[in-house]
């Protein structure tokens, strides 16, 4: 039987430390009815407890599944979709103009809500986003990707330069 291949480039999405938030609420409830002269209540922070982890454990377990990113010598898995690395033509470098989020002042005047470009945009940031969201997850980066058949593509990471350099390799070494 094969071994599985290590992954050259790994972000899991999420972190599970998240989750000490919901012991944190309701310690401070604990703490606030102490302060409040209330005594010792159980029911409170238990709530807090449950809702708190609860409702982060579903986010954590969601962004662990589809903003996580690995990268082998054969696969790019960007959230649930897997993209044969012998499907990748190019690798683009960074680009010179970005979309940005239309501003507070911007909002405020009067003038067009959401996104604006800094300038011209590459066709690949006009692309589909890889994984089955509709866009780059936020505190990500896009990478611009040409694949056979013409195709672009939008792959991202937190770390975008370690996944650019660990890709053109693996397309220089199956085209040269």
């Amino acid at each position: 039987m094969a071994e599985p291949e290590l992954p050259l480039i790994s972000e899991s999405g999420a972190s599970w430390y998240w989750l000490l938030a919901g012991p944190a609420a309701a310690l401070t409830m604990v703490f606030v009815q102490y302060r409040a002269g209330l005594g010792f209540r159980i029911m409170v922070p238990l709530m807090f407890l449950i809702v708190v982890s609860g409702f982060l454990g579903l986010q954590i377990k969601a962004a662990r599944v589809h903003t996580s990113v690995e990268l082998t010598p054969e696969t790019l898995r960007e959230g649930t979709e897997t993209l044969p690395v012998s499907e990748i033509v190019a690798v683009y470098p960074d680009p010179e103009n970005t979309v940005k989020a239309a501003g507070f002042m911007e909002k405020w005047q009067g003038r067009t809500l959401g996104l604006r470009a800094t300038g011209p945009l590459e066709k690949w940031q006009t692309s589909r986003t890889l994984g089955e969201i509709n866009g780059v997850p936020r505190g990500r980066t896009a990478v611009g990707l040409k694949l056979t058949g013409g195709r672009y593509v939008q792959a991202w990471a937190r770390d975008h330069e370690a996944l650019r350099a660990a890709l053109i390799p693996l397309v220089e070494d199956r085209s040269g």
